[in-house]
Formats: C-alpha cells, sequence, structure tokens
C-alpha cells in the first residue's frame, strides 16, 4: 500500500505525516475525520524538489505578471455560471483552465484541479494560494461549501470585488492630484536646499551680513542635507524595513489596525470598508443557515482588521453564552446608533440576515460617498500646508535681498 505524506492544519497548528492509504482521497477523508483540515497530500515515492529546481520554480513564478482584479472577477463570474448551469467543479476549473489568458492563473487552476482530486476542499485549496486569494475570499468560499451554496457566494464575491476594484479606482482619482502637487513642492524644496541656498549663503557671507531667523533655519536645513543626506535616506529605509517587521508581529498588526481607524479622513473610510464587508459576509453566512456563533466564527477572518476581529470574537463569545445579538454588537462599539436599531429590528422579527444585507449597502453607500468628498477635504489641509511652506521659504530667501540691499548701499 502507497505511502502518503501530508500536511494538514487543526486551528492555528500545522500537522505533518506519513500515512499509508489506497489513495490521496483516502487520505484527505481520514484527515477530516481526525479534525484535521488538508492542506498537501503527496506520494511518498515523488521525488523531492532539488534546491536548484526550487530556485529556478521561483525565478519562474517571480517572471510571472501577477494576477489583476479584473482577472480575478472574471474567474468568480464564470465559475459562478458554470456551477449554476450543474457543471461539476473539476470539469468547471479544467474549461477556465484552458480559457485563461493569463499564465499564473492557468497554473494557479491546475494546482487546484490537483488538490481537488488528491481531497482536499476548494476553501483550503485556494488558501494555499494568498497572493491570488486572500482571506476574505477563501473564508467566504468555506461558508459555500458549508450550506452548500458556493454559486451564491461566487456571484457575492464578483460583486464584492467590483466594489473594491472601484474603491481603489476612487481613492486614485481623489488622491492624485494632491499627490502631484506635493510631489513638485518636494522637489522644488530640493532644488532649493541644494542649489539655491547654499548660493545665497555664500553672498551673505562675502558681505558679512546677519540673516534673520528663517534663512538661517533654510541654511542649516541645506547643510544638513548636503552632507547628511545619505544618513536621513539609510534611516528612512531602516524605519520603513522595522515598521514592516513590527506589523507582522500580532502585537504589532493590532495596534498598527486599531490606530488605522483613528487617522484623519482616511480612518472612518477603512473602518466603514470594514463593516460593510462583515455586514455582507455575515447577512450571506446567516441566509445560508449557519448558526450565528458558527457565522461569527467564519466572517471574523474575512474583515483584514485584527482590531475589528477581536471585536467580533467577543461577539461570538456573548453570542454563544445567551446574549443577544443586539447587546454583542451594541457591546463591540463598532456600530453607530442607526445600526444598533437595524440590529434591533432584525432580532425581533427574525430577518437579521437581510437587515444585515442592508447595513452593507448603508455602509458601502457611506464609503463611496466618503471617497467622491476626499479630494474637497484633502485640498483646504493641502493649500494650508503649502502656505506654511511657502512662507518659510518667501521668508528665508527674500528678506535677506532686501538686507543685501541695504549692504550693497552702504558699501
Amino acid at each position: 500500500m502507497p505511502q502518503f505524506v501530508y500536511t494538514a492544519r487543526f486551528g492555528d497548528r500545522l500537522h505533518e505525516g506519513v500515512q499509508e492509504a489506497v489513495s490521496a482521497s483516502a487520505v484527505a477523508s481520514l484527515l477530516r475525520s481526525r479534525g484535521l483540515i488538508p492542506l498537501s497530500i503527496l506520494n511518498s515515492g515523488e521525488a523531492p524538489a532539488t534546491p536548484v529546481k526550487g530556485l529556478l520554480e521561483g525565478f519562474e513564478q517571480w517572471r510571472l505578471p501577477r494576477v489583476a482584479v479584473l482577472e480575478l472577477m472574471l474567474f468568480s463570474r464564470q465559475l459562478h455560471t458554470l456551477l449554476r448551469s450543474g457543471v461539476p467543479m473539476l470539469r468547471a476549473l479544467a474549461a477556465l483552465q484552458e480559457s485563461s489568458p493569463q499564465e499564473r492563473m492557468r497554473q494557479t487552476l491546475q494546482a487546484l484541479r490537483q488538490n481537488l482530486e488528491s481531497g482536499i476542499d476548494f476553501a483550503s485549496s485556494l488558501a494555499l494560494h494568498p497572493k491570488i486569494f486572500d482571506n476574505f475570499y477563501s473564508a467566504l468560499v468555506r461558508v459555500g461549501e458549508l450550506t452548500g451554496r458556493l454559486d451564491e457566494v461566487l456571484l457575492r464575491l464578483t460583486e464584492h470585488l467590483e466594489f473594491e476594484h472601484l474603491m481603489k479606482q476612487q481613492v486614485k482619482a481623489a488622491v492624485r492630484y494632491p499627490l502631484f502637487v506635493l510631489v513638485v513642492m518636494a522637489a522644488a524644496v530640493a532644488v532649493i536646499n541644494v542649489f539655491v541656498i547654499p548660493a545665497f549663503a555664500q553672498v551673505f557671507s562675502s558681505f558679512g551680513a546677519t540673516l534673520p531667523w528663517a534663512t538661517r533655519v533654510l541654511v542649516a536645513a541645506s547643510n544638513f542635507t548636503l552632507h547628511f543626506g545619505w544618513l536621513l535616506a539609510l534611516l528612512a529605509a531602516a524605519a520603513v524595513v522595522l515598521w514592516r517587521q513590527w506589523i507582522a508581529t500580532p502585537t504589532g498588526r493590532l495596534c498598527w489596525d486599531r490606530n488605522k481607524l483613528r487617522l484623519p479622513l482616511a480612518g472612518k473610510i477603512i473602518q466603514k470598508a470594514a463593516l460593510a464587508r462583515l455586514a455582507r459576509s455575515l447577512s450571506l453566512a446567516l441566509r445560508s443557515g449557519v448558526p450565528t456563533g458558527q457565522a461569527l466564527t467564519v466572517v471574523g477572518g474575512t474583515v483584514e482588521n485584527s482590531y475589528i476581529q477581536a471585536k467580533v470574537e467577543r461577539m461570538r463569545e456573548s453570542v454563544e453564552h445567551g446574549e443577544s445579538m443586539l447587546r454583542a454588537a451594541a457591546a463591540s462599539n463598532v456600530f453607530t446608533p442607526v445600526v444598533l436599531q437595524m440590529i434591533a429590528v432584525g432580532d425581533e422579527t427574525g430577518a437579521l440576515d437581510e437587515l444585515l444585507d442592508e447595513v452593507g449597502q448603508l455602509y458601502a453607500g457611506e464609503v463611496q460617498y466618503e471617497l467622491k468628498t476626499l479630494g474637497q477635504q484633502i485640498e483646504p489641509i493641502l493649500i494650508i500646508f503649502l502656505g506654511v511652506l511657502l512662507l518659510i521659504l518667501a521668508l528665508g530667501v527674500f528678506l535677506p535681498v532686501w538686507d543685501l540691499g541695504r549692504v550693497a548701499i552702504r558699501h
């Protein structure tokens, strides 16, 4: 009997081992009976990948273009159509693999087919490709597999991807002009620091004139930039690396996700977008017949904000201890009073899934409105910042010119 090397997940822990079985599907069934989620099952007779082969495969994957959001939207919609038409999953994935114009997507679909043939469920197979299918995608697919409504989930995912793509386009449109102005001003300040201020400093030093405080500040900044610019660049790069390592830790990620919600202008948009995602996925889970406690467990990973995810986990604990959904949501301190009233009506009428869908649409509408007015909110801040910067430059450059005229008249 052949032996299979498997990797499985139980909660947050990974289990690896060797199991004798007739086929990989039998190993997957055995692992699931033990409460494990199979991630990979390989025949022990297969040749292990050498370091050179692994390096070549990694380079091959690196040179391939990334899967765009539009490609993922097309995949979700086409798979929804095929499954709704009664086409089996493996045949649907094979058809999509043949028709996909993107090489990385074709390779991913082939890997998904192999995992399904090995007995790994579709959601776990998607989770093995996090650069293409994020936590939200795989978590909602798991809801669809648990409830037998995978085709509906895929349609919802298509709508969600369209909404996220629209939001990103609106954000780019809102910040394009402010970013352009800031880049031009940064370039102008750099030119003044490197070329203009040193020339002025030499002229004034030759006349022995006393420089105003604004000019002394500009000269000191220019000298520091000329002599220690490399140090500034090195410190900035080190700060970015340390910051990325810090937010990769659970504590750092929790702190950063909490502080993101407090950012001016952007914080409320991030929070409402996360709550829109939470309400929509929770509505879908409840509508599919998943119990409230289990639904909160499943959708908690879809938020992609560890702070809100911790709040959802507390809501789940409260619901499992017998509290109503309204009291648990009120204790979380993340929903507005209007939303709490809608949840209260849903609890009373037994239509919580429909009301949560309304909540998701409400938050989505508010996010779109905030994004449309984001440029108008940024402009006053940008004008004040540029005004202060121009005032400092004007005082530092033009005041000494007037003093230089007086010195020249005396001489």
